[in-house]
């Protein structure tokens, strides 16, 4: 894997901002439930790509 020095240079902190970043949100995204009343009236207009 990776050693502490990739991880103390500019790449590695980087990486360590993007990781933390995704678990962020994840972990809220995932507390979010949208039920069909709250779909219903959002009032989003549906557009079918061909």
């Amino acid at each position: 894997m990776y050693d502490r020095r990739f991880f103390q240079s500019k790449l590695g902190q980087a990486a360590l901002a993007s990781i933390s970043a995704m678990v962020a949100f994840v972990a809220l995204s995932a507390q979010m439930h949208a039920t069909p009343a709250f779909a219903a009236a959002a009032q989003c207009e549906m557009v079918e790509m061909a």
